[in-house]
């Protein structure tokens, strides 16, 4: 599934982008949210809701793993709270003990499994978008690239076109030095037709500079249609509030601010929500036109 126009992807609360909280940038349809932390049990999903709203982002990016597991959530409830706080959902899906690109038939097809379930749970919630990291732990001297690569691009077109039909679009991220990172995504837009998440950090980590990650927006912004700003103050995978790092995010972000149509979430490993609300002031920043005075949150 294309990331073009996907900001206003399945009828959610906040599909109409242009009534969307502060985040219809410049009338072009980009969307501001965050990644939340409720896979560590320090935040509550209704928590992250509530303060997601409160600071006028337009989703809350809500994590399907540990302390949120998909078993451990009511999806009517969730859809509920985002409904009275007029805020949209995404999802990330879980990754860190599944393998969907595992050489062993039995765990590659349960995990699939599993990220279907997801999924499903991610229609029920109105959830419009799902972040999936296409990684596996099959790694070398036993198995070689070759050996898990295709695999992996195979789950990617399973999950995608199971998504299609479930009104939830799988956006795969860019990983830092393994499969897929930014350099590799070449091939997943030859062979699949998923839509990315372009993971400013990951690919910081894996070599790219502002203008890099600029010229890469712009070169495939129709196949991007999430993005995690994920700031550092160098080549590392550090999530530091937005605009505390060295990433100069008004390059970076220049194709954003330049007809594509999407959504941005902050990725910001803290759970004070002072952090949050500084980091969504700067991504606003990043993100007006010509570098102007942030949003005005409704």
């Amino acid at each position: 599934m294309s990331g073009v126009g996907s900001g206003d992807v399945g009828d959610s609360s906040g599909g109409d982008v242009g009534d969307s909280s502060g985040g219809d940038v410049g009338g072009r349809g980009v969307r501001t949210g965050f990644v939340t932390q409720t896979h560590t049990g320090e935040v509550t999903w209704q928590k992250a809701i509530e303060e997601g709203a409160n600071l006028g982002f337009d989703f809350a990016e809500l994590y399907l793993d540990g302390a949120t597991e998909r078993t451990k959530l009511d999806p009517a409830a969730v859809r509920s709270l985002a409904d009275e706080q007029g805020i949209d959902l995404l999802v990330h899906l879980p990754f860190v003990d599944v393998e969907i690109g595992s050489p062993r038939e039995g765990i590659r097809e349960a995990s699939r499994e599993e990220q279907k379930a997801c999924v499903e749970t991610a229609e029920a919630m109105g959830a419009e978008k799902a972040v999936l990291h296409a990684s596996s732990h099959a790694t070398p001297p036993e198995w070689t690239r070759e050996d898990v690569e295709p695999y992996l691009l195979s789950a990617i077109r399973e999950l995608d076109t199971f998504g299609e039909e479930h009104g939830v679009e799988i956006c795969v991220e860019n990983l830092p030095g393994i499969l897929f990172t930014v350099h590799d995504f070449d091939r997943i837009f030859a062979e699949t037709d998923a839509a990315m998440t372009f993971d400013t950090g990951h690919a910081r980590v894996d070599g790219m500079d502002a203008e890099d990650m600029e010229s890469f927006l712009t070169a495939h912004g129709d196949r991007i249609s999430h993005i995690h700003v994920n700031d550092a103050r160098g080549p590392a995978d550090e999530h530091v509030p937005t605009g505390s790092g060295t990433l100069d995010l008004a390059t970076a972000l220049a194709p954003v601010r330049d007809g594509w149509s999407g959504t941005v979430s902050v990725e910001v490993y803290s759970f004070d929500f002072d952090y949050l609300e500084l980091s969504k002031r700067k991504l606003d920043e990043a993100i007006r036109e010509n570098g102007s005075e942030s949003n005005q949150s409704s």
